[in-house]
């Protein structure tokens, strides 16, 4: 049995982050898991960010609600979940997800939850669990299905490595010139190939 496991942002949607930061001209917000491997860290700068900006989650939610899933992304979703079962694993939030999840056709997320304040400030964040998408992906594998893994960020890696089969997809030139033995793809075309080939 075969399980697909996929990043959402920078693969499905475009990165939540830099919308926000572009929306809001604070650059220091364009920051992303592609340039900051350590993850709390980033979360921490971010939120730090917002507190001095005085922005919350209602501004980063009227911003999501205009997002839409990249071109081609719903296509390839839906061309792959006939295909296989397709489970997304994303650092993101589910007060940030749930509009995308929509465009999307409702697939099945796992991902984090934020602390907020009653006057909508973010004030921390929880994990699902530590490491979540390579403990996620073990886990799946505990239950009897091989996992196939795609993303484009450094907290992608290790999910990708251990799964039956992993891909790059739309990642950094930096990340593709450290991990030259996985390969990397552009195109949903030729995602969908490579999956479609490794499925048993």
């Amino acid at each position: 049995m075969d399980i697909v496991c996929l990043d959402l942002e920078g693969v499905l949607v475009p990165e939540i982050w830099i919308a926000f930061s572009e929306a809001t001209g604070i650059p220091e917000l364009r920051k992303t898991t592609r340039d900051e491997p350590d993850y709390d860290k980033l979360m921490k700068y971010r939120i730090a960010i917002l507190k001095e900006h005085g922005l919350g989650l209602k501004e980063i939610q009227d911003v999501i609600a205009g997002i839409d899933p990249m071109p081609g992304a719903l296509e390839f979703l839906n061309a792959l979940r006939e295909k296989t079962q397709v489970i997304i694993l994303s650092d993101t939030f589910k007060e940030f997800a749930s509009p995308l999840m929509k465009k999307l056709g409702w697939p099945t997320i796992f991902c984090n939850s934020l602390e907020v304040a009653p006057s909508g400030e973010i004030t921390g964040y929880r994990m699902r669990i530590e490491k979540s998408k390579l403990t996620t992906v073990k886990a799946l594998q505990s239950i009897g299905y091989d996992t196939i893994a795609a993303g484009d960020s450094y907290n992608d890696l290790a999910m990708i490595t251990a799964s039956k089969a992993g891909f790059l997809f739309k990642s950094t030139e930096q990340i593709k010139k450290d991990h030259p033995e996985l390969p990397a793809f552009e195109t949903y075309d030729e995602l969908l190939n490579a999956i479609t080939k490794n499925l048993a």
